[in-house]
């Protein structure tokens, strides 16, 4: 298993955005919109969860289920991180608060 930084998660993230927008727009005349890429992380959530029931023996899909689900986890950290660029959000900064807010919580 390779470790990556957080930040080279994000730089790597974001260069792989823009090959997507050359695409969209030599395709489609201009780029997904923020809310379509919203759309597209929640159609891939759902199938973490679809692909997280075939692994754990509770869904039947055809094919391999453990290639695809590491895919789909690869991705939908990916479109978090391109999310929360396209909204000047620090997803570093949003993750270290949550978790900070989230500890204190529980430790209280």
């Amino acid at each position: 298993m390779k470790d990556i930084s957080f930040n080279e998660a994000v730089d790597r993230s974001v260069q792989i955005r823009e090959l997507y927008h050359q695409l969209e727009r030599k395709h489609h005349e201009k780029e997904w919109t923020v809310e379509e890429d919203a759309l597209a992380f929640l159609t891939d959530a759902g199938l973490v969860g679809r692909l997280t029931m075939s692994q754990q023996g509770r869904w039947t899909m055809k094919g391999e289920t453990m290639p695809e689900l590491e895919h789909k986890l690869g991705e939908c950290v990916w479109w978090l991180i391109i999310l929360s660029e396209r909204m000047n959000i620090d997803i570093a900064d949003a993750l270290d608060n949550f978790l900070s807010k989230t500890e204190k919580k529980l430790q209280a």
